[in-house]
């Protein structure tokens, strides 16, 4: 059975980090080992919260247990979402190369959690550049938005061809493989992409593919989406691989699964994913998504 550590964010009510990527992981009949960076009541978007930041001993208290019971060696993935500062990215990057130690062939996911379009960085300070300066290039597997993926490669993305050369750019830092979860920008020419879509770009050495979805609406955008998404990606690159269209296939049914999460959100009428009721369409995405080859 594929085995996945998955070391991010808990809260006790709703669906953000660990919340919104260990249930749905486990659906689509992977194991997982949880490690928490913290345990809040809910997530920072409702404005108050209570709970605790874990410490960087904490985390690497946690994985010396796992290690002491399994060795390890039977991990084929580290997946990593916000990390709160530089301590917690230290104690992430660590957990990755004890894991990688165990099994050589392990891979790791890094959601380079900064910012959003519009809302521009919501983390601390020396985040981002330690990101780009050790996170990524310690990563297989990428998956910024493309407010992050212009920060970490360092250019505006406008256009369809901007947000190609931004992959690629990013690549040269060490992941094999870049996921842009959202996409919104100008095609060749000029033209202005279709209304009412949302996109979602993947690249690697073997080629680029992206998919467009309708989009959803929402009066208050749920947290969590991110999340979700990466952990689907990893979880479908690994069983797709990382050459040739595996990455393509992996993104087609990403995209399909996000779609149905939130259409099952949109109808719940709740700020919170609606996991739970999308469990069945999260496996099955009644949404059939095919991968337009770019390059």
């Amino acid at each position: 059975m594929t085995h996945i550590v998955s070391i991010q964010s808990h809260v006790a009510y709703g669906y953000v980090g660990n919340r919104a990527a260990v249930f749905p992981l486990q659906r689509l009949g992977l194991e997982v080992t949880a490690i928490n960076t913290v345990q809040f009541s809910n997530h920072t978007g409702y404005g108050a919260f209570t709970g605790e930041v874990c410490s960087p001993e904490h985390l690497r208290d946690v994985l010396d247990g796992v290690e002491a019971l399994t060795g390890l060696t039977d991990m084929q993935a580290v997946l990593s979402g916000y990390m709160g500062d530089e301590g917690i990215g230290r104690a992430v990057l660590e957990s990755v190369r004890r894991v990688r130690l165990a099994n050589p062939e392990a891979l790791y996911c890094c959601d380079p959690v900064m910012g959003d379009v519009g809302r521009g960085f919501f983390v601390r300070e020396g985040i981002p550049a330690w990101m780009r300066a050790h996170a990524v290039p310690s990563a297989d597997i990428v998956t910024p938005n493309q407010f992050e993926l212009a920060w970490l490669a360092d250019r505006e993305i406008v256009t369809l061809t901007d947000a190609l050369e931004a992959a690629a750019a990013l690549r040269t830092l060490g992941p094999r493989v870049v996921l842009v979860t959202s996409l919104n920008v100008t095609e060749a020419g000029g033209e202005e992409a279709e209304a009412g879509r949302i996109e979602m770009l993947v690249d690697t050495a073997a080629g680029s593919w992206r998919v467009a979805t309708p989009l959803i609406e929402f009066a208050t955008p749920p947290n969590g989406a991110g999340d979700f998404t990466a952990a689907m990606f990893l979880a479908h690159c690994l069983r797709e691989g990382l050459s040739g269209e595996g990455p393509a296939r992996a993104l087609a049914a990403t995209a399909g699964a996000v779609q149905a999460l939130f259409e099952h959100t949109r109808r719940a009428g709740n700020r919170e994913l609606a996991l739970i009721g999308a469990q069945h369409d999260i496996v099955a995405p009644p949404l059939q998504v095919s991968a337009e080859r770019l390059r």
